[in-house]
């Protein structure tokens, strides 16, 4: 265990120092030798006195040890410093079931699998941390058992002041503090309800120190964890490293531990996944020039087509050659592998997920560990205190909210939920609208330039725009969704937490994806024909895909919400805390509210710091995952027309490890370290757009690609039908294949010897055929081939995605072995570890016989 040393002090803070005061780092009660293992904070003008007075009675009747100490740099702000004494943290250690070392041994804690994908086989891996960079974390691995003060020997106990780590001492105050009474004769308890009605301003477990020194790490060593984790950790230069999430599991928790060992799986598996998408890519760059169809468009100097909107001139089909050039870039044959490729990556990420988070509750001992009981949230027992009912767990009276009573709120929020997603759906028919009218205005814009290239200026201004609505609207989300759940009335805390991330992530991914869905599977699907356009209002008429297809504006829709999403997100994560902290700094160089205290400059108490600093987000990890999750989606669901997304989500996310562990390590308060087995309702959702990715790919290849179009042609219709080969040659014709013939009239017959006939993109007869206008036998072959391929595909996908979730054990064989194994030796080793107790207390008593004998 580190010692923390004194005076470590952050050179771009002006600290002051109370006169008379022990010099200590702040982790210290005064007579500086108890450690101060949780703070709280509450303000002198607060009238809640008396709760008070009570809950710290209680407390020190539960055998904490309390002490009072004024802020520095705000006269109205009082901190109370909790130690847990050695009995204190014995006994509830017990109650609680903690498990504590037994006998050091030497565990294998990765499998081959894991080893494989991290190159941690290579000799000298760039990516692995040096050992000697993290000394505390050398020869951890030891059996462990429930702690009992009865078989206290069988421990290995080297020094009571580092028996039980910072982190475990943490939780264990805040275990008493949560059922701690705050009003005599009452079943009124938890520092949670004291929280919210304002008797106290925060709680939470101070920092180990500073996370700066003024002597290399390398020479001198870690001053603290806390250092520790900012140097081999949250510095932006070792990006490239891996995460040590046994330190970070120690810190913060395993709760928050188990975020960033997800994240950083998830970031490896996208390794694989963005090399695949980079190689489609790179195929489609090097194929664009030679693509059969991109040249037909390019030499096609001679076809005429028809106006694409109402105050547009008929145009000849070569002027859209780069723009057929750049459809090939992501509307090629690698499509429909990478689609297929993208199905099976979710289901081995997911698989293999859950391999590696049954590893980690084995190392981090949380196989046997189930979760305590949540106690009932204060806004729940203020609602229900009148209806009590015993709980069949603890067989107490609690607050019970009848049925009735419940189905009423949860019709009301989900008729909320239905209103936000109407909502949703208005501001995208609103930016269908704004389409229509920017496409007018565009194609008769006095610049020539923009006239020319009219449909990538609507498409681009009207990504743009919906990019502001979604960034808008999910700020009203949020607290629209914090009202509906706070409406529900949930009976616990996590209970609260799911049922609020399940409705913001109902929210954002439809927030997000209503436009994409718009623009995949609805954009120029019901425009009509030459002679017979469909308007919206009678008055403008709809938008129709370019002769090369939609799937040029599905990119650019996913490519750029996707990219300046992430760059929003990261601004907030990271540039809001510093601001408000600098804010922070500010008021203390000037001695906002210093008071008496505030004549001397040097350091300032570790609880005085941290105080200073922003709180963990309310919600927990609900924000962290729910940008994860909502990139995965937009990694998976749509991957099929923008093979890039899962390397700008690679980008992102190495970006993303280390901001946050920035943000953990250095812009927030220490969180409290809370305990858990697996991602909880984030895995099932997973699931579920691994699910959906299968049929949007499947429809996106369908329906918004030229794939099946394409097949249908070079097997039934091109040059190469009686052949037996199939190259680009087959695709010749193929674009006058797929263009009809309108009759324009005598109006387009000018001077210029322009004919009357145009083309435009659909399968139907010319107007000199018996049925002009109807729909061509290619057209129901193209029809009936789409709707074969989207059964044929999901069905295949499904099987395959199904033969490797049953492939692949959610546990490794070799970690059940060793599980049996660790429960049979432990046995043994208790068995052991008595006897030799029980023999050196005989041998201990027959001294003490033979020396009282006369």
């Amino acid at each position: 265990m580190y010692l923390v040393s004194n005076g470590i002090v952050s050179n771009d803070i002006i600290l002051f120092l109370v006169p008379n005061r022990p010099k200590s780092s702040g982790l210290l009660l005064r007579d500086g030798k108890k450690r101060i293992d949780y703070i709280l904070v509450y303000k002198k003008s607060s009238l809640q006195v008396e709760k008070r007075c009570t809950f710290e009675k209680n407390l020190r009747a539960e055998g904490m040890v309390l002490e009072k100490e004024p802020s520095l740099t705000n006269n109205d702000i009082m901190f109370v410093k909790i130690h847990a004494p050695w009995d204190t943290l014995c006994k509830y250690a017990e109650q609680m079931n903690i498990r504590m070392p037994f006998r050091l041994i030497r565990r294998i804690s990765s499998n081959l699998i894991s080893s494989l994908l991290y190159f941690s086989w290579l000799p000298r891996n760039p990516m692995k941390l040096d050992k000697a960079a993290l000394p505390d974390l050398q020869d951890t691995d030891c059996y462990t058992a429930p702690f009992t003060r009865a078989r206290m020997h069988h421990f290995t106990i080297n020094s009571r002041q580092s028996f039980f780590s910072n982190s475990t001492r943490s939780r264990i105050v805040h275990h008493v503090l949560q059922r701690t009474k705050y009003e005599d004769g009452k079943s009124k308890m938890g520092i949670n309800r004291l929280l919210g009605n304002g008797t106290y301003e925060a709680a939470f477990p101070p920092h180990e120190g500073g996370y700066k020194s003024r002597h290399p790490i390398k020479t001198h060593g870690a001053q603290n964890h806390r250092h520790l984790l900012y140097e081999r950790w949250a510095r932006w230069g070792i990006w490239y490293k891996y995460q040590p999430l046994d330190l970070i599991r120690r810190y913060f928790g395993e709760k928050i531990g188990l975020y960033f060992a997800w994240l950083g799986w998830y970031t490896g598996m996208l390794i694989p996944a963005a090399l695949v998408g980079l190689f489609v890519f790179l195929y489609g760059l090097f194929t664009m020039d030679s693509s059969q169809v991109s040249k037909e468009i390019c030499d096609a100097n001679t076809t005429i087509m028809c106006p694409m909107c109402e105050e547009c001139e008929p145009w000849t089909l070569s002027d859209s050659c780069v723009y057929a050039k750049v459809t090939h870039l992501f509307d090629n044959g690698g499509t429909v592998f990478f689609a297929i490729f993208m199905a099976i990556w979710a289901t081995v990420f997911l698989e293999f997920w859950k391999r590696r988070r049954a590893e980690l509750t084995y190392d981090w001992d949380l196989i046997d560990w189930e979760e305590e009981e949540d106690e009932l949230r204060p806004q729940f027992e203020a609602k229900y205190s009148r209806v009590e009912r015993v709980n069949p767990i603890s067989g107490k009276p609690e607050p019970f909210q009848p049925l009735t009573d419940k189905l009423s709120r949860l019709m009301v929020s989900v008729s909320g939920i239905f209103f936000m997603i109407s909502l949703v759906l208005t501001a995208v028919f609103a930016v269908v609208v704004f389409r229509l009218i920017a496409m007018e205005k565009f194609a008769s814009f006095d610049w020539e330039f923009v006239k020319k290239n009219w449909q990538f200026a609507t498409s681009g201004t009207g990504v743009c725009i919906n990019f502001v609505i979604i960034m808008s609207l999910n700020v009203v989300y949020e607290k629209v969704a914090y009202l509906l759940t706070n409406l529900e009335h949930p009976r616990t805390e996590s209970e609260w937490e799911n049922s609020f991330a399940l409705k913001m992530f109902l929210f954002q991914f439809v927030n997000l994806n209503s436009s994409t869905f718009y623009i995949a599977f609805f954009l120029g699907r019901f425009a009509g024909r030459p002679g017979k356009y469909n308007k919206l209002f009678n008055r403008w008429r709809l938008e129709e895909c370019h002769p090369s297809g939609c799937l040029i504006d599905l990119c650019l829709q996913m490519g750029v919400i996707m990219f300046f999403k992430q760059i929003w997100n990261n601004f907030m994560e990271l540039g809001y805390p510093l601001l408000q902290n600098w804010w922070s700094r500010r008021k203390m160089k000037q001695g906002g509210g210093g008071g008496p205290n505030a004549e001397t400059t040097a350091t300032l108490p570790q609880w005085d710091k941290d105080w200073n600093l922003q709180p963990m987000n309310a919600h927990g990890l609900v924000d962290e995952y729910l940008e994860m999750v909502l990139q995965f989606g937009f990694t998976t669901i749509f991957v099929a027309a923008f093979p890039l997304a899962p390397l700008l989500a690679l980008l992102n996310n190495i970006i993303e490890i280390r901001l946050d562990a920035y943000k953990f390590v250095t812009q927030w308060r220490r969180p409290m370290p809370a305990r858990a087995t697996d991602i909880g309702i984030w895995h099932g959702i997973l699931e579920g757009i691994g699910v959906l990715a299968v049929i949007t790919n499947a429809f996106v290849i369908a329906i918004t690609s030229d794939y099946i179009p394409r097949f249908v042609y070079a097997f039934k219709y091109g040059p190469c039908v009686d052949k037996g080969y199939r190259n680009e040659k087959c695709l010749r014709g193929y674009m006058n294949s797929s263009l009809s013939v309108f009759e324009m009239g005598e109006a387009y017959n000018g001077s210029q010897g322009q004919t009357r006939f145009c083309r435009y993109r659909d399968y139907r007869a010319p107007p000199w055929s018996p049925a002009p206008y109807d729909f061509t036998l290619q057209f129901w072959h193209v029809l009936a081939a789409r709707l074969a391929f989207i059964i044929v595909f999901e069905h295949l996908v499904y099987g395959i995605k199904s033969f490797i979730a049953y492939l692949i054990p959610d546990m490794p064989k070799g970690l059940c072995e060793r599980m049996r194994r660790e429960k049979y030796l432990m046995q043994e080793l208790m068995y052991e570890a008595e006897l030799t107790h029980l023999h050196k207390e005989k041998k201990k008593n027959g001294k003490r016989y033979h020396h009282e004998w006369p």
